[in-house]
């Protein structure tokens, strides 16, 4: 099992997609959280709480939660591509118990998704702090606020990573695989909160516990200001256990699924 680990990160090294994941990182956690405290989130439209309260911290970060796509487009990717390129028929040849390779390369991609969680979260704090320097307002949260918030969000980056990879391993088509996660998370169920009566089952879907374990309401807010109500969200420890069983339900199908699919 080492050695296809070892391999699994050496496949994951030799190919660009960790440099494209690096620089989304940073763009997604310093970039976006850099340039909202710098505007000011009471200056956007609708206006947020400021950067020196509590909820303005939280507001603020939480945008930055709006970037598991990446991580689960990355994982999405890091699959695919090799039932496109055929090299999963090689490795499953060099290993015949294929849960093994499937094993692999959840868990090299768990530890890729916690990385990519500390570098957005990293470059937020760094951005955030220097932001609210430049502009001389004193930060509405406490560094320990702060930190349970980023280490949240690291949570997160995680699952959807793993998440990421179950549905690659599951679909196999790098087309029909991006194009269904990208759409689903970004619109999905977004649009689904803006129902009435439908947007009850929106805090059990992926994006409604990431929202609770992050604390971003703004979505909900937003969906009460237009659709009339809004539903609850779950407790934060909630989230993270539904969405982290979204993690695992992924993992386990990948896993189990594909002992006795044809590769091709």
């Amino acid at each position: 099992m080492s050695h296809l680990v070892r391999a699994e990160f050496r496949r994951l090294v030799a190919t660009r997609l960790w440099i494209w994941a690096v620089v989304a990182a940073v763009v997604f956690g310093g970039g976006l959280v850099g340039l909202l405290t710098v505007i000011g989130p009471e200056n956007v439209n609708p206006p947020l709480p400021g950067m020196d309260t509590e909820a303005g911290i939280r507001a603020v970060l939480g945008l930055a939660g709006l970037g598991v796509i990446v991580p689960a487009l990355f994982g999405a990717t890091a699959v695919t591509s090799e039932y496109r390129h055929r090299t999963m028929s090689t490795a499953f040849l060099f290993a015949p118990r294929r849960w093994s390779v499937l094993a692999a390369k959840l868990l090299v991609y768990l530890v890729a998704g916690v990385a990519y969680g500390l570098i957005t979260t990293t470059t937020a704090g760094i951005a955030l702090y220097a932001g609210m320097a430049v502009r001389d307002i004193p930060a509405g949260a406490t560094l320990d606020v702060v930190v349970g918030l980023l280490l949240r969000l690291v949570v997160a980056m995680a699952a959807y990573t793993v998440l990421g990879v179950g549905i690659g391993a599951l679909v196999r088509n790098q087309v029909i695989a991006l194009a269904g996660l990208g759409a689903y998370l970004y619109m999905g169920e977004n649009l689904l909160l803006f129902i009435p009566e439908v947007n009850t089952a929106y805090p059990f879907l992926p994006g409604g516990a990431t929202a609770a374990l992050t604390n971003f309401t703004a979505l909900t807010q937003a969906a009460q200001g237009a659709a009339g109500a809004a539903p609850q969200l779950l407790s934060p420890p909630a989230g993270a256990g539904l969405l982290i069983a979204y993690a695992l339900a992924a993992a386990l199908l990948a896993i189990v699924l594909p002992q006795r699919r044809d590769v091709a």
